[in-house]
């Protein structure tokens, strides 16, 4: 199946089967491997984009179903080669460890802080539920997140 798919501001066409997830699609015909396959059944978070805005699980969302919507990646995020408020984040923080969560957990963090753009250490917890880290223990992500929402850069 033809399908057009709009990610990152760019319309791309692609030739997949209507249930095939959007993580593949994205890995494999778009070339954007930032978005992770952890665990294939939406628990990790590791494979998480937004469309319309929204943090997604996309090796559980099938590609036909994102064809009316726009998606964005963790590579979407930079601005002019910029990293986003988030993305610095992580890095000042040391919150990415090993990195395979890292992209996943920063789209999941900046839909949180679009929706709530002040939240608290109990919102920040509650928000990254759908996302597991091996590696950090959290303390670094939720410190990442915390200095971004108190300097208003969300």
């Amino acid at each position: 199946m033809n399908l057009t798919l709009q990610v990152n501001g760019q319309e791309h066409g692609v030739d997949a089967e209507p249930l095939t997830p959007l993580a593949r699609v994205l890995r494999e015909q778009l070339g954007l491997r930032g978005t992770k396959i952890g665990c294939g059944n939406g628990e990790c978070g590791a494979c998480t984009v937004w469309l319309d805005g929204q943090a997604v699980c996309s090796c559980l969302y099938p590609v036909y179903r994102a064809a009316d919507g726009s998606i964005t990646t963790i590579e979407g995020l930079a601005d002019a080669g910029r990293l986003n408020a988030v993305q610095k984040a992580f890095i000042d923080h040391g919150a990415t460890q090993c990195g395979f969560c890292t992209s996943g957990m920063i789209m999941a963090a900046c839909a949180l802080l679009a929706q709530n753009p002040h939240p608290t250490e109990a919102d920040i917890v509650h928000g990254l539920t759908g996302n597991i880290c091996r590696c950090t223990g959290y303390r670094q992500i939720i410190q990442a997140v915390l200095s971004v929402a108190q300097q208003g850069n969300a």
